[in-house]
């Protein structure tokens, strides 16, 4: 039993092989395999996300995170040495003006100005944060997003180590905001036909926008759950979201979160005006761990996630300690696909079916 005062990052641990961490994706997207668990009983369906449309009906929503991944990862020389450097963006904050992470550091001073791309973009050191990232402004003869989408490379997670050959597998094939760090992967699985078809069926489709941050990938280092300080990220729910949301909920619809971004967006939402969805934007750094209410989420698509990892602890808070942890013992014993390329799992009450 988990002890939801003195929970430990520990007792979020499974024991992963390596080899079931997928490095590439699978085509077509929606070949992959999706594991339906009964959020209740944690009761479990092998199936496949293609046939998704099975568990849903006319009148659920799924909301989507349309964020778009930049290729924010550049390569490049210092302008008067010509030794190497990195660059990874990592949050616009004006125009032309980058938080960044760079390595090596030390070559970053106050001041010292980049090359990228032959002299495509072109950069300078501006301010040294107090967490060793670094504030660089840009100069570009052309547009600065055209240039970056032609030099950058996408910035996966450390755990893929093969090369991506498409930067759009990457992306989900509704991706329309820029300005991820990395990709609200359980999107990924959606191809625009079978949203075609699940909107024919009468299951509706609404919109949130969060730009995953970088934090998503940083460990937690305290062993005590409730001491870890979550990154900030920045979100953005319309009003028509918020209609559609608040349309569902009244006409018994089930209000189903794609992936963990869209989660946190819709209970920060929630938990920033007193249980309410209303049209909303800012940063949020809401922690979800077992204990938190929910006030919003009916069913979740997500992926399988690392273990002991702010976001296994999230899809624990929502089914359930002992049932999430089942299903991870169950999906490494029938050799699931993990992480970002992985497989996917539906969480949702089949007596609201």
């Amino acid at each position: 039993m988990l002890d939801l005062n003195n929970m430990k990052k520990s007792d979020f641990y499974y024991e992963l092989p390596q080899e079931l961490i997928a490095q590439t994706p699978v085509e077509p997207r929606n070949s992959s395999r999706m594991m339906k668990i009964d959020r209740t009983t944690g009761e479990v369906v092998h199936d496949h996300f293609y046939n998704l449309c099975n568990y849903l009906k006319k009148g659920d929503l799924l909301v989507l995170n349309d964020s778009k991944v930049l290729p924010a990862r550049i390569y490049g020389e210092r302008e008067d040495t010509g030794s190497f450097i990195e660059f990874l963006l990592v949050e616009q904050k004006e125009n032309m003006v980058w938080e960044i992470l760079c390595r090596p550091g030390k070559k970053a001073k106050i001041g010292t100005r980049f090359v990228f791309g032959g002299g495509k973009l072109k950069a300078e050191i501006t301010d040294v944060l107090e967490d060793g990232n670094r504030i660089a402004r840009f100069e570009c003869e052309d547009n600065f997003f055209a240039a970056l989408d032609e030099i950058g490379q996408m910035p996966l997670p450390p755990y893929i180590t093969e090369k991506l050959e498409d930067k759009d597998r990457y992306q989900t094939v509704y991706a329309h905001e820029l300005g991820s760090s990395a990709a609200p992967t359980a999107g990924l699985h959606f191809t625009e036909q079978q949203l075609d078809e699940l909107k024919a069926m009468g299951v509706n489709i609404a919109y949130v926008t969060l730009h995953v941050g970088l934090g998503t990938f940083r460990p937690v280092k305290e062993d005590k759950v409730l001491d870890h300080k979550m990154h900030r990220e920045h979100y953005d729910l319309s009003k028509k979201t918020a209609d559609m949301i608040n349309e569902t909920k009244k006409n018994g619809g089930r209000v189903i979160a794609v992936g963990t971004t869209s989660c946190r967006t819709l209970e920060s939402v929630a938990a920033f005006n007193g249980g309410k969805i209303v049209p909303c934007d800012g940063y949020t750094e809401i922690f979800i761990y077992p204990g938190f209410e929910f006030k919003v989420l009916d069913g979740l698509i997500t992926n399988f996630h690392l273990p002991e990892s702010t976001l296994i602890m999230l899809v624990s808070a929502f089914m359930g300690y002992e049932n999430t942890m089942n299903a991870y013992r169950i999906a490494v014993e029938e050799k699931y696909r993990f992480f970002s390329f992985g497989d996917c799992m539906l969480i949702i009450d089949d007596d609201k079916k």
